[in-house]
């Protein structure tokens, strides 16, 4: 089973799964147009948009329950 962590990148993230990106756009990030994203963990992104990343990751991780 799939399981997103925080030290995954957005891209990576982005690839599992089409919900991820209502995901990402609930938390209003707008990550497919970033560049940052191919680089960017997702606790590295949360912390610099002050966004609790265990939130995000338990909303993501409901997507492969």
């Amino acid at each position: 089973m799939a399981q997103v962590t925080k030290d995954m990148t957005f891209a990576a993230v982005m690839r599992m799964h089409p919900d991820v990106v209502k995901v990402l756009a609930k938390y209003n990030l707008g990550c497919i147009g970033c560049m940052g994203a191919q680089n960017e963990s997702l606790e590295q992104g949360c912390a610099a948009h002050g966004i609790n990343v265990d939130d995000i990751v338990a909303d993501l991780n409901k997507i492969f329950a």
